[in-house]
């Protein structure tokens, strides 16, 4: 891995596609400028509209919004995570709740279908049932890059820490996490959740969160954060407005981490 700036992009994204891609695209480009070789976006960052519309915005991967990210990674020539969107199933089925990362040259490097559904009910406060109309995945996506292994995951993956072990089983050293984490979760669990998975597999993690009430009137929690792998919060985005979290990966912190503290080669439990 090598040192570089990641920045995690806050949205409150809503139903216009066209209005959440011109800002995605906004937000990044001020990013690049700043000079972060890593952006990621939210979870459901080009659509976030009402429980039950999903089939209708579904996309095919390449599609519309993918090819526009494509162009954007390759024109800033920076490594993107587009959030993630509702990929249109082979079957036609549900859609499958998918990021991607896309490379400077504008290749897709990996994509990753959300495995684990966000199916809650907190009587009075949150009650969602992702799996009604989105469909999982079963792979864990991780990647080789000029900057260092990136790994994907996505906002309710965030309490399996099985997942997290995979990646770090992969020799991943980065994990970005799109998502879109409710408000009633998040003020108890959101951020030391983040950091138990940055510390537990001695990784940074980037986690662009929705803030905001959607369509669907659930309420996000923003707070958006990148982590060190010693759990120290290098950035963290307000819960009630847009913004860009800029941080420093530095490639010394992991190797000290890893190195001090190897925890990783004293697993005596598969």
């Amino acid at each position: 891995m090598q040192s570089f700036v990641a920045a995690a992009i806050q949205m409150h994204s809503g139903p216009d596609k066209a209005a959440n891609l011109a800002e995605a695209e906004a937000r990044v480009g001020e990013a690049a400028r700043a000079g972060a070789q890593l952006l990621a976006l939210p979870e459901v960052f080009s659509w976030r509209g009402p429980l039950g519309g999903e089939q209708a915005v579904a996309e095919d991967i390449p599609g519309p919004t993918t090819d526009a990210m494509a162009a954007l990674a390759r024109r800033l020539g920076i490594h993107l995570v587009a959030g993630s969107i509702l990929e249109k199933a082979p079957d036609g089925g549900r859609p499958f709740n998918t990021a991607t990362l896309f490379g400077p040259d504008g290749s897709l490097l990996a994509r990753y279908r959300k495995v684990h559904l966000f199916d809650v009910d907190i009587p009075g406060k949150v009650t969602v049932k992702e799996s009604d109309s989105r469909a999982p995945g079963d792979q864990v996506v991780s990647v080789a890059t000029a900057l260092g292994r990136i790994g994907l995951a996505i906002c309710y993956d965030l309490r399996f820490p099985e997942l997290f072990r995979r990646h770090a089983d992969a020799g991943t050293e980065v994990v970005v996490m799109p998502s879109a984490f409710t408000m009633t979760t998040g003020r108890a669990h959101w951020e030391v959740l983040v950091r138990a998975r940055a510390i537990e597999n001695q990784c940074f993690v980037v986690a662009p969160d929705q803030y905001g009430a959607g369509a669907s009137g659930l309420l996000d929690h923003g707070n958006s954060l990148v982590v060190d792998p010693w759990g120290v919060v290098l950035g963290r985005g307000p819960d009630d407005a847009a913004a860009v979290v800029s941080a420093t990966l530095d490639a010394a912190t992991l190797d000290r981490v890893r190195h001090e503290l190897p925890c990783l080669t004293h697993r005596r439990l598969a």
